[in-house]
């Protein structure tokens, strides 16, 4: 991730792992992810000797290309005293890295063959001071305070503002809108995707609102996005999903006389809508239902009319009163 990778922004050229239960180790088997230094402690000298010792084309690569990171720190913090008689041999040392990089391994065996005094020098031309130890801090920590953010509005209550004029200015204009303030009875599965894209390009998320309205109004919201989004146009009140839920199939089954295995499909969708919240066919493919023939068997309890009635529950979820769930 991005803990591993160069900021040359803070001068942070590598990582370290430390791995007190083995977990590195036991994630061998599962992942071809391999240090390309093991060791940083390493010096151009013990790298060498195992260069030359490598029986393997695998085993040579390894350790050259160890060398070859070891070579690029180097070269960005070497002592100008060393730097300068080096480039006079080996030519720019910031291209040395990558030229051994594109060669065979032999071709950095021959290298430090030609200059048997390089790996002393390159060990010993550091230009900064490592520093000792790991640090750790020994202070009590101390939670100074939490603060939700809002995107570019200030407080709650201006991310509560800016969320009811952009409903307002839209509600007539994106057809998710339109279904969620006007067409609650016709709510499908796919409005909601659209609603929420819609709302998440202008940040305005389920979760921001519930943080936003909660703060600001000082109790917690756990209104639905459709909840949210009808307080802002039509001012509904915002009830609690779970409680809009419970009363639409109250509703429903006050409505007409259902029997009682209607009555015992109309709670089982009432509690799926809690996690689910949009009452359409789709929702009756979900293994709760699927399990017990899905939408056509249940339909056939209803006299073919399971679609009517869930159109119905959703009205009655989600309307004020002005649209109410008619008898199916």
């Amino acid at each position: 991730g991005r803990a591993t990778r160069r900021c040359d922004e803070i001068g942070k050229e590598y990582f370290r792992i430390f791995d007190a239960v083995d977990i590195y180790a036991n994630l061998q088997t599962v992942t071809d992810m391999k240090p390309v230094v093991v060791n940083p402690s390493l010096s151009f000298a013990t790298l060498l000797g195992d260069l030359n010792r490598a029986t393997t084309d695998e085993d040579r690569t390894w350790v050259r290309d160890q060398i070859i990171v070891k070579l690029r720190q180097r070269v960005r913090h070497i002592d100008p005293e060393y730097a300068a008689p080096l480039e006079a041999v080996l030519g720019p040392l910031t291209d040395l890295p990558d030229q051994l990089r594109d060669a065979p391994p032999s071709a950095t065996a021959d290298l430090f063959a030609r200059h048997p005094s390089l790996a002393t020098i390159l060990d010993h031309a550091e230009n900064r001071p490592r520093p000792n130890g790991v640090y750790i801090s020994e202070h009590e920590d101390e939670l100074v305070s939490i603060t939700d953010t809002f995107g570019r509005q200030a407080s709650p209550a201006d991310y509560i503002e800016s969320f009811e004029a952009y409903i307002r200015a839209n509600m007539n204009a994106l057809p998710a809108l339109i279904a969620a303030t006007q067409k609650p009875r016709d709510l499908t599965r796919q409005d909601l995707k659209d609603l929420a894209t819609a709302l998440d390009e202008h940040g305005f998320s389920e979760a921001s609102l519930r943080r936003a309205y909660g703060t600001a109004r000082n109790a917690d919201i756990a209104a639905h996005i459709l909840g949210f989004v009808r307080q802002a146009a039509l001012g509904d009140p915002l009830v609690p999903y779970a409680t809009r839920v419970e009363n639409g199939v109250q509703k429903i089954l006050a409505s007409r006389n259902w029997t009682p295995k209607q009555t015992q499909w109309l709670n089982r969708i009432g509690r799926a809508l809690k996690d689910q919240p949009v009452g359409d066919p789709a929702l009756l493919s979900d293994p709760l239902f699927a399990q017990q023939g899905g939408f056509d068997v249940i339909n056939q309890t209803f006299d073919s009319g399971l679609g009517d009635v869930l159109k119905d529950l959703n009205a009655a979820i989600w309307s004020d009163g002005s649209e109410g769930g008619r008898a199916a």
